[in-house]
């Protein structure tokens, strides 16, 4: 069966959900407006509510992220840090207004707290568990994951500081991996 032709509708959300991303991202939650994201997506403010329902039905379209992490079974120790980091960079050079609306909403906002909580949980903690040598340890090793994961999203893509945008890719991994990979695997202290 062919390929349907995209509708208005799917062109309209698409838009919507674009000019949402930046908004959030720059504004935060607080004080972006559905009139403000109507007007960047150039259509009228009833529009973003019939496809949205309400601005936090259109902050939870926008914050429904998959890290697309690789399946856990896949991965292997020597070589999980490398792969995680990489994996990282790459989604958050490919996404960076989801997730940096993501990541700024979340230290703002309760709801966007608990969404990237969420994600990390149902996302990074399944590599943990595969990896990590004691599974109880598992929630502890992926938070401290996340945390190196997120402060360089932090420092490097939302923050800007000119010392971790200047590092070159293979630079942060190299500097990075072995630290996640520690996280991940080295016995418990």
């Amino acid at each position: 069966m062919p390929d349907r032709p995209p509708r208005r509708s799917d062109a309209t959300r698409t838009t919507i959900l674009a000019a949402a991303r930046e908004r959030f991202a720059s504004d935060g939650y607080e004080r972006a407006t559905i009139r403000a994201i109507a007007r960047d997506a150039r259509i009228d403010p009833s529009m973003v509510m019939r496809y949205y329902g309400s601005k936090e039905g259109l902050f939870d379209a926008v914050l429904d992220v998959d890290l697309h992490i690789p399946d856990p079974r896949e991965l292997r120790q020597h070589t999980v840090g490398e792969t995680l980091v990489g994996h990282f960079l790459t989604l958050w050079e490919e996404n960076n207004d989801a997730l940096t609306a993501m990541l700024r909403v979340s230290v703002t906002n309760p709801a966007g707290a608990e969404r990237l909580q969420r994600i990390f949980r149902d996302q990074l903690l399944p590599v943990a568990r595969h990896i990590c040598p004691d599974p109880e340890q598992a929630p502890a090793r992926a938070g401290l994951v996340a945390s190196q994961i997120l402060g360089m999203a932090l420092a490097r893509y939302v923050l800007k500081l000119p010392a971790a945008v200047a590092l070159a890719r293979e630079e942060v991994v190299a500097w990075l991996a072995p630290t996640v990979r520690r996280y991940l695997t080295a016995p418990h202290p």
